[in-house]
């Protein structure tokens, strides 16, 4: 009798965990791009904008102009943000002059399209290809990428600079060194490190990348560990990694965060 009640959990227990890994395996875009569908209203001291991407989606997106002789940023926001969250993280950036185009992913924010790792790097090229189109070179722009916007720009500023046209400069705030690395920890008792399908391998790119980068991270960031962000910036050969005492996931709306980059930014060199 023990036996056979042993043998039914221990039935039962590899069930679930099979079940487990099916969900995790199917539904995985869902649990990574939670896609907030409300179309957020058009923040004050910006205009609407319309991107283009390359398999013929028409996103929408906010644009502040720089003032003259001021960079121009170029922003994605997190798996949960909306146009709203990234006027709100590039306040102190904007009020200073310097400009932003702020990318709303496909599938994000009533945007046509589903989200997914070369769909959000496909958004991030129309934007490019926008500000382009708009006579800005790649030397004007600073790429700025929170938590999982951070692998669309590490993608976007490894792209411009393996095209000979580097970005000013790259700032990445709670970022991760590849999403296989964040499931794996997440998710330890499942093989999620191997099932995941995505990868936004930045701890590679940053290695490549001969540019200033700025990585901030909250040390209370119980999302992703403050030790990607540091791994990173190890990694990159042109770093500076700025800690944010009790900060957690939500850094990057923080003003202070806000105005560190900011300064950063306005001490380059240009």
């Amino acid at each position: 009798m023990i036996g056979t009640i042993a043998f039914r959990v221990l039935v039962g227990v590899a069930a679930a965990y099979l079940t487990s890994l099916a969900i995790l395996f199917v539904f995985q875009s869902r649990f990574i791009y939670p896609a907030p569908q409300t179309r957020a209203l058009l923040t004050p001291g910006f205009e609407e904008v319309e991107l283009v991407t390359q398999d013929g989606l028409e996103l929408r997106a906010f644009y502040s102009a720089a003032k003259p002789g001021m960079p121009t940023v170029l922003y994605f926001h997190g798996n949960g943000g909306t146009l709203q969250g990234a006027s709100v993280s590039n306040a102190a950036l904007v009020e200073a002059g310097i400009g932003a185009l702020l990318v709303e992913y496909r599938g994000y924010g009533g945007n046509p399209g589903s989200p997914s790792e070369s769909g959000l790097y496909r958004d991030g090229e129309a934007a490019l290809e926008w500000l382009s189109e708009r006579g800005l070179r790649a030397s004007d722009l600073i790429v700025i990428g929170n938590s999982i916007g951070g692998g669309v720009a590490t993608h976007i500023a490894t792209t411009l600079t393996e095209n000979d046209t580097a970005p000013a400069a790259l700032i990445l705030i709670a970022p991760f060194k590849s999403l296989p690395d964040v499931a794996g920890e997440k998710l330890w008792w499942l093989p999620a490190r191997w099932l995941a399908r995505d990868k936004y391998d930045n701890l590679t790119r940053v290695a490549r990348l001969d540019l200033p980068v700025l990585v901030q991270h909250g040390d209370a960031d119980d999302l992703i560990e403050d030790n990607h962000g540091k791994a990173i910036a190890a990694a990159a050969p042109n770093a500076r990694f700025q800690p944010f005492a009790g900060s957690g996931h939500s850094l990057s709306f923080e003003r202070r965060s806000q105005e560190a980059r900011r300064d950063w930014i306005l001490a380059l060199p240009r």
